[in-house]
């Protein structure tokens, strides 16, 4: 007999765990939930959220924590409480349901299911009374509940088209690898999206869709045309300046609720934050800009600062987010009134209310999101600017601070140590790569898996989630982005068994990749597989990329040849690639990188190696070798020489590497266009 209590106290998500006092019997997602479900013959309740989910709080603050839902709740079925960020394969499982069900989807996300898992039924938020046209949440339940035992025939046909659905997603599609003619059509379809005033994709919400926008920045170094680079820079530009930026703290919030990047929804993501890091980074070493240096080195000093898990040895991760509420209130942490300002600052506060848009009525909801409207001023200026944002931060220091998810996952942390590799070079901060060094080694030490890879995440000393393609593929390509920027072989090493152990335990036996292991038992219906990218690139794109800067590292054409699968596996539906950005870069990469072979005495100083790393195109991969005669015989910089005593830069493409540059500067032209 199972307990009729709420089994979360037992967890150590903490969105599980602000769940741990509800009334309702609230269930971890496992066997045992379901087993109770058969044996009851209930439906069951899947809700899915995530720590900083504002209205993942709205609906349990109005639904869970009320006693007469929560006991129909428990009443009617068995109620499973799952962490999206913990289990991302059984969140994509169930919302890609939703979507097959007409749904925009969203979190959080209430899906119902038979005994066995499978769905049925489902929505987003669902409010405590009938209200927008939508049914309150008690009338869902009911309904819900006496359609699975009255309406047996319906239940099962929807339950057999989602069933079918979700096998077709999962099944592989193999057609010819992407090329230029796709990589074009894409580019020119997200380039016709854009806001040529505000940058980003028009419209709102505004999210910054750091893998298109990777993708643009990429292609306009294949094609030399500006576009892509354009807009990177148009949007890197008025996000960093608009409310979306925490102008005291550093980080940008997830998105912003308007078309102007002035109203976020103000929780704060490691993924979005790692990958504008490598944005900016990439930004500024086209076009150095004060701006993208400035906001690269306060973001990371909010990394290291608020975002750094619990040290265990010495070492620690990065943790998964801050939330956007506090005392109960959106936003409540980050916004000011003009009287605040004012008693905070004495005479400083006009020049900074004029700079960041403080007024007596505020910009939002009477109070004021600050947001930088103001012209770069003289250096003094600046100063006085950059004294009033410490003494306003300070202030803050004592508020009630958001809520904060300090798990640790492997593939956001991977995103993390990659940027950090690549902005360390780019902003000379070699404080940063060290940084990015300990994460790594907290990830391969505390969360190794027994398949060779890694495990998804820990928190408070244990593994808490099984590894996913994702934390294999993001892992990897971290160790290759280290080996780049130190040079140090261990690195590669670690790349190549990463890269090995995801082959083992995750291939399709068509080129790609499932998102979970073999032998992953607690995964309902088909193993999911998909190439398509969210707010993070998916895994298989990531491991096209990986594979593909083995190849051109190593010279071992087996490399080349995975790389090609996992871009053929996913090519037999044209019309999908527009979603698989991550995909269609690593094709890119494949077919036309800039391999920038340095032979010579391992100096780190070396201006060579230096412009090499702060290449502004993504497709450039870095390779130093003592003695090329030690390279693959397959690759092109086989047998390279260099002066006695000193070093010389190769930048092979397309196999064919070009005469031996000495100068720093030669090196950094050659490495602007690829044409």
């Amino acid at each position: 007999m199972v307990a009729p209590e709420n089994l979360l106290r037992q967890e150590t998500s903490p969105y599980l765990l602000q769940h741990a006092h509800n009334p309702v019997h609230w269930r971890p997602w496992g066997k045992a939930a379901l087993d109770e479900a058969k044996a009851a013959n209930k439906p069951i309740m899947v809700s899915i959220g995530y720590a900083a989910c504002h209205w993942c709080h709205v609906m349990a603050h109005e639904s869970f924590e009320d006693r007469q839902t929560a006991d129909l709740m428990n009443s009617l079925f068995v109620n499973i409480k799952i962490d999206r960020e913990e289990r991302p394969d059984i969140d994509h499982i169930y919302m890609s349901a939703l979507h097959a069900l007409g749904e925009q989807g969203g979190w959080p996300l209430t899906m119902f299911t038979t005994p066995d898992g499978t769905p049925f039924w489902g929505g987003t938020y669902f409010p405590p009374e009938p209200r927008w046209g939508r049914p309150s949440f008690r009338q869902v339940l009911q309904g819900v509940a006496n359609a699975f035992h009255t309406g047996a025939e319906a239940v099962g046909q929807n339950s057999r088209a989602l069933t079918q659905f979700l096998e077709q997603q999962a099944m592989a599609s193999v057609g010819d690898a992407p090329g230029p003619a796709q990589l074009d059509a894409v580019a020119g379809a997200y380039l016709r999206m854009t806001d040529p005033d505000q940058g980003g994709l028009r419209g709102a919400p505004k999210f910054p869709n750091p893998p298109i926008y990777r993708l643009l920045w990429q292609n306009a170094f294949r094609t030399g045309q500006p576009e892509g680079q354009v807009a990177l820079h148009l949007m890197l530009e008025r996000m960093s300046q608009g409310g979306i930026y925490d102008h005291l703290g550093g980080g940008y919030a997830r998105y912003s609720t308007d078309a102007d990047w002035l109203v976020p929804h103000f929780e704060k993501m490691l993924y979005d934050n790692a990958q504008l890091l490598e944005l900016l980074a990439l930004a500024y070493a086209h076009r150095p800009n004060p701006l993208y240096a400035q906001r690269a080195a306060e973001t990371v000093g909010w990394m290291m600062r608020g975002m750094t898990a619990q040290r265990v040895d010495g070492k620690a991760g990065f943790v998964a987010s801050e939330d956007a509420d506090s005392e109960g209130e959106e936003g409540r942490f980050y916004v000011w009134t003009e009287p605040e300002i004012d008693a905070l600052l004495g005479a400083a506060s006009g020049p900074f209310k004029t700079a960041y848009d403080v007024t007596s009525t505020g910009n939002w909801e009477g109070n004021t999101i600050l947001r930088r409207v103001a012209a770069l001023g003289s250096q003094d200026q600046e100063a006085d600017l950059a004294q009033a944002r410490d003494i306003l931060f300070q202030a803050r220091e004592k508020r009630v601070r958001p809520g904060w998810d300090d798990k640790v996952l492997a593939d956001w942390n991977g995103l993390v140590i990659a940027a950090l590799a690549r902005a360390s070079g780019v902003f000379g901060q070699p404080g940063w790569i060290e940084r990015a060094r300990e994460a790594f080694d907290f990830i391969l030490v505390r969360m190794e898996a027994a398949h060779g890879g890694v495990e998804h995440a820990w928190r408070l000393g244990r593994v808490t989630a099984p590894g996913l393609i994702e934390d294999q593929a993001a892992m990897a390509r971290a160790a290759i982005a280290l080996y780049e920027a130190t040079g140090e072989a261990s690195f590669l090493a670690v790349a190549e068994r990463l890269a090995n152990a995801a082959q083992a335990a995750f291939a399709d036996g068509h080129g790609g990749f499932y998102s979970t292991a073999t032998g992953a038992l607690d995964v309902p219906l088909s193993r999911p597989r998909t190439a398509a990218d969210n707010a993070t690139p998916s895994g298989n794109g990531m491991m096209a990329e990986v594979f593909a800067r083995l190849f051109h590292l190593t010279g071992n054409a087996d490399w080349g040849a995975r790389a090609t699968a996992v871009l053929t596996a996913f090519a037999g539906q044209p019309d999908q690639l527009a979603g698989m950005p991550a995909l269609l870069a690593a094709a890119d990469l494949l077919d036309a990188a800039t391999t920038v072979v340095i032979v010579g005495p391992p100096d780190p100083a070396n201006a060579l190696v230096q412009v090499a790393a702060s290449s502004p195109d993504p497709a450039t991969v870095v390779l130093r070798t003592a003695d090329a005669g030690r390279l693959h015989p397959g690759h092109p910089a086989f047998g390279k020489t260099a002066p006695a005593g000193q070093a010389a830069a190769y930048v092979c493409r397309r196999n064919v590497c070009g005469l031996p540059i000495a100068d720093a500067l030669t090196l950094s032209e050659a490495l602007r266009t690829r044409l």
